[in-house]
């Protein structure tokens, strides 16, 4: 059961999209996606929602974020590992 308590409360208000289900190939195309899109309508901040499992989405994102030339950064949110805040340019 997820901790109210810790919770963020600014990340509801970020576009996000969950990847949960997805396999290694349409996560990465989901979140090019998606990342195209929140640059048309000039949204700053995303939240990637990978999950915890084997790590094997999160990685693949990860090396996604890293090549894409509007990134400026991305981390993992502090309360929760299984979702990371990009920042656009």
């Amino acid at each position: 059961m997820k901790n109210k308590y810790f919770e963020d409360p600014f990340i509801k208000n970020i576009p996000s999209i969950d990847l949960h289900g997805y396999d290694r190939d349409s996560a990465r195309v989901a979140v090019l996606d998606f990342i195209n899109d929140n640059l048309k309508l000039k949204n700053k901040e995303i939240v990637i929602i990978h999950g915890i499992g084997k790590d094997i989405i999160r990685k693949e994102i990860y090396s996604t974020l890293q090549k894409h030339k509007f990134v400026l950064e991305y981390k993992t949110t502090y309360f929760n590992r299984g979702q990371t805040i990009v920042k656009l340019k």
